[in-house]
């Protein structure tokens, strides 16, 4: 096509994109633009057809332009254009800008331009990326942190000035530029399932993150678990980006069921993953199984041993997997198809014959990317399947059913993770050979946490093996597990969307999750009072009350909406032994929520242990002039008997390195249990309810009041700071 053919750039209002207006200010190129009303950013042509999607049009802007090696001067440079152009967006996710930059700079130590030794479209989309982010790029700019990426932004913005200058004048700093973008917020149902609270999914910049070949009411993504094991933090990052691409193209999404293996599924883990996604507000257009296609899959596969694209081979497993990985072919791969199909029949009969059997794909044995060559598609299992029953003897693997249902359902586009980039080729290759409609996949990166096992293989090991109650275990990191500790929906979105659509391989801290999760629950939790039961100390104040009276006070100073609590006072009052050890005879302390005493007496028994403290209030006194805050409890029968439960990681080390044992790693104690006594008011307190029992952190109810002989227990939360939250 040539220049003259685009008609028009069409993009939302707050959120020009910069690297293409750049790219076509440079390359001469009259591009007319037009804000637009649908909120898509789309490039027309005279002859009526269009691009979507901001490096889909750069791309183009790149290959019609008539500047040298603008989109690289071979395959191999386009290429790496092209990985450049993925990881730019990086750039515009704030979490990850400075880690960007410090990868740049060490990347750029030694280079002029970003791709071999020409100026290109990947020098602009960064340049555009940064200059886009304002005034926190400025300030890095003007400091010595990065010195090398700065060099190649100002040589690009000199040689460049007439142009670039004029697109930073007119674009950046206009509404929206290198910020966030609001998208339609989304139902969200509280914990107690009550009220309803309004979750963003749409708070990534919406002009940078963009699915190829996607057009605005036409993405039909799906979200497609194995039901074997309950959902983690890792498939919530899957879940929430399809729920966000779907809400950004006014798609929709599929809840598929990957029921390709009765050994390891059940219908326990079907209904647990559908409380799960529900639980993070995905909203699915349906719910799908992959068995539901079985009788076509097993047409799918007889028609492709008719053509001779896939074969019957009884090798042994271990032998086919050393051919696999050496380049030999299988001996049964010369097979006619008479004889193929007379195997297939034994292997549909489940016969001892067919049992030794697999149906293989004919693809190419010599292809350096090994999942290439020749791949299983189906396998026997005479396990019943928990949805069919025993109808089968065999099923499809994962590889094979895939890209057949995804193109049998109308899915436009495959999120998947980036751990499977190798089977991209392999996925294609196999709708090809089906004859299917192409769907494109879009990777991003797994998310990967500290300290944490996201195997489902290896999370089932510690439910079997008793090291922890079950899938919803606050140690585990699942979903219900991480709700169960304490976490609230709303931390998760923001965390998992925070890290967007990025392609490179996260390491994150859960320190950072449970800040945002701190600033979630602060504002509105209620406090109550715990003293440690060991060892314990009664302050007797000689002065007070000689009848106990009751205070109604808020359960939380500075929010109302959590309600009121009643504070018995009295003359014996109970303090953590931790706290009494600080105080001097004669140190006048705040008791919180009262007022000032004066400690007169330590007693201490033969081995120097406090047993009880004598005091005097002080109530005309400061508390601006005290230095211990004390929390406390009156001496009434009215106290609850609490159960304060610390959860630990599960192994030891950071991150398990490839080919390492995780039963190396174990961490020997995971769980921490701490007598306590509250206040009499946590016995109204419901499973679920969020509190702070001020002076010792966050928490979380798990097993509310019973009856007096039956402790409360409480899951301490972390609020980020890695330390214990128990004194």
């Amino acid at each position: 096509m040539e220049e003259e053919r685009i008609k028009v750039l069409s993009f939302p209002s707050d959120s020009p994109p910069l690297s293409i207006i750049a790219a076509a200010k440079i390359a001469g190129i009259a591009l007319p633009t037009q804000t637009s009303t649908s909120g898509a950013l789309t490039l027309s042509l005279s002859n009526g057809l269009e691009l979507h999607g901001n490096y889909v049009i750069l791309r183009y802007i790149g290959r019609v332009a008539a500047v040298r090696n603008f989109y690289g001067d071979d395959a191999f440079h386009a290429a790496q254009i092209d990985e450049w152009l993925e990881y730019a967006p990086t750039l515009l996710l704030g979490s990850e800008f400075e880690n960007a930059c410090s990868y740049m700079d060490v990347y750029m130590e030694k280079r002029t331009f970003f791709v071999s030794h020409s100026f290109s479209i990947a020098d602009i989309a960064i340049w555009s990326g940064l200059a886009g982010a304002g005034q926190r790029w400025e300030s890095l700019r003007k400091s010595s942190k990065y010195p090398n990426l700065v060099r190649w932004y100002n040589s690009v913005s000199a040689e460049y000035s007439d142009a670039l200058n004029e697109v930073t004048a007119l674009y950046v700093g206009k509404k929206g530029l290198g910020k966030q973008v609001a998208a339609k917020p989304i139902e969200q149902k509280s914990a107690d399932g009550n009220s309803s609270d309004k979750v963003n999914l749409g708070s990534r910049p919406s002009s940078e993150i963009d699915l190829p070949y996607a057009e605005l009411g036409k993405v039909r993504l799906r979200f497609a678990p194995e039901p074997s094991g309950y959902l983690h933090i890792g498939h919530s990052k899957a879940a929430l980006l399809n729920q966000y691409f779907a809400q950004r193209y006014q798609g929709e999404v599929i809840l598929r069921f990957d029921d390709t293996n009765p050994t390891k599924e059940s219908n326990e883990f079907v209904e647990n993953l559908i409380k799960d996604v529900e639980t993070l507000g995905i909203k699915y257009q349906m719910i799908t199984y992959t068995s539901d296609y079985f009788p076509k899959l097993m047409d799918m596969a007889e028609k492709l041993i008719k053509e001779g694209k896939a074969y019957v081979d009884d090798t042994p497993r271990e032998q086919m997997q050393k051919e696999r990985m050496d380049g030999i072919e299988s001996k049964c791969r010369s097979n006619s198809v008479e004889e193929n199909l007379k195997l297939w029949k034994e292997m549909i009969a489940g016969s001892e014959r067919g049992l030794q059997c697999c149906l293989r794909g004919k693809l190419d044995m010599q292809d350096p990317n090994k999942s290439l060559r020749d791949p299983v598609y189906y396998r026997c299992n005479p396990v019943p399947h928990h949805r069919i029953g025993a109808k089968y003897k065999l099923y499809p693997t994962y590889d094979f059913a895939c890209p057949f249902v995804d193109a049998e359902e109308g899915i436009t586009h495959a999120l998947r993770s980036s751990e499977y980039h190798d089977r991209n080729a392999q996925y294609y290759r196999i709708q090809e050979d089906m004859g299917m409609r192409k769907v494109h996949i879009y990777e991003f990166s797994r998310l990967n946490m500290v300290y944490t096992l996201l195997s489902k293989r290896k999370l089932l090991w510690f439910v079997q093996n008793d090291k922890v109650d079950g899938w919803d275990d606050p140690r585990f990191p699942t979903v219900q597990g991480i709700v169960r500790r304490g976490l609230k929906i709303e931390a998760l979105i923001q965390f998992i969307l925070e890290q967007g659509a990025s392609k490179n391989l996260n390491l994150m801290e859960w320190d950072k999750l449970w800040t945002i999760n701190k600033k979630i629950i602060d504002p509105v939790c209620p406090r109550h009072t715990a003293v440690i039961e060991e060892r314990k100390v009664l302050l007797t104040l000689t002065d007070g009350p000689d009848e106990p009276f009751v205070r109604i006070i808020p359960r939380h100073k500075k929010y109302d909406g959590a309600g009121e609590k009643a504070t018995t006072y009295t003359k014996r009052i109970w303090i953590d032994y931790a706290d009494a050890e600080y105080i001097s005879v004669n140190e006048e302390v705040t008791l919180m929520d009262w007022g000032n005493a004066i400690v007169k007496e330590i007693i201490k028994d033969q081995n120097g242990n406090i047993t009880q403290l004598v005091g005097v209030l002080h109530l005309q006194g400061s508390v601006k002039t005290t230095k211990l805050k004390l929390t406390w409890l009156a001496e009434t029968s009215e106290l609850v008997n609490l159960s304060l439960v610390e959860f630990d990681y599960l192994i030891t080390k950071k991150k398990l390195e490839e080919g390492e044992d995780f039963l190396d790693a174990l961490n020997p104690c995971t769980k921490k249990e701490t007598a306590a006594i509250g206040d009499s008011n946590i016995r109204n307190l419901k499973q679920g309810e969020i509190l702070q029992l001020e002076r010792k952190g966050y928490f979380r109810c798990d097993v509310p009041f019973v009856r007096p002989s039956k402790p409360v227990v409480l899951i301490a939360i972390p609020d980020g700071r890695q330390q214990s939250v128990l004194k």
